[in-house]
């Protein structure tokens, strides 16, 4: 890759993990429920999770989903379920958590495991591969993408944390902190109306969808 074309993609990374999206209203929410500290290991979860999924689109995954478009639709509808699931833990939290207070943030493992069933950061390693790794460019790039990927990402990441630990002292009341609360997880549940309803037909196969990777995650607004 030139000098050139590793800014381009570096400057795609910022957009893409800097903007809302599930990951991003997620951390807003962990850090103004259990501060930022608490939340590190969500942030290096989602950091991992995504250089994993860059690599995987990178060495043959997408191939998987142009030979079995079904799989893709599975996952879809799958993530949904389960941001369902998570924008209602949001939403019922009951307060700002300390550590004796029993509330728990997503932990590492979690976040990781999540990206697979995250919309947005599907359209991401869809979007980082097809765009930025060209045909026949050595083994080496992919790995490239996805550590610049988690080098960029990353403080992206601990950046939404901090605003969401910023919030606490002004969510000290309990009405105050449901309302923030209900607030992050309508802002989860309309982050999937792009993938659902707004991005592609549930016929088009993942080829077509890698092509029209760059435009959705850039237009994301979850």
């Amino acid at each position: 890759m030139t000098p050139q074309l590793i800014l381009a993609f570096m400057l795609f990374a910022f957009a893409t993990a800097g903007t809302p999206g599930p990951n991003n209203m997620m951390l807003l929410a962990s850090g103004a429920n259990f501060g930022f500290r608490r939340t590190i290991l969500h942030i290096l979860g989602i950091s991992l999770g995504l250089g994993v999924m860059v690599l995987a689109m990178g060495f043959g995954l997408g191939g998987v989903f142009k030979a079995w478009p079904v799989l893709h639709e599975i996952l879809r509808w799958a993530g949904a379920a389960y941001m369902l699931w998570l924008a209602w833990k949001i939403g019922t939290a009951r307060g700002i958590s300390d550590r004796e207070a029993g509330g728990r943030p997503m932990g590492f493992w979690a976040a990781a495991a999540f990206q697979w069933v995250n919309p947005k950061a599907w359209a991401m390693a869809l979007g980082a591969v097809t765009t930025y790794a060209p045909e026949g460019g050595g083994v080496m790039v992919v790995p490239l993408l996805a550590g610049l990927f988690m080098l960029v990402g990353a403080p992206c990441s601990a950046a939404w944390a901090g605003f969401g630990m910023a919030l606490r002292r002004f969510l000290d009341r309990p009405a105050i902190l449901r309302t923030f609360n209900v607030t992050m997880a309508v802002l989860l549940v309309a982050s999937l109306y792009p993938t659902l309803f707004g991005g592609h037909s549930p016929k088009t196969p993942p080829s077509d969808l890698a092509q029209a990777s760059k435009p959705l995650v850039f237009g994301w607004r979850g």
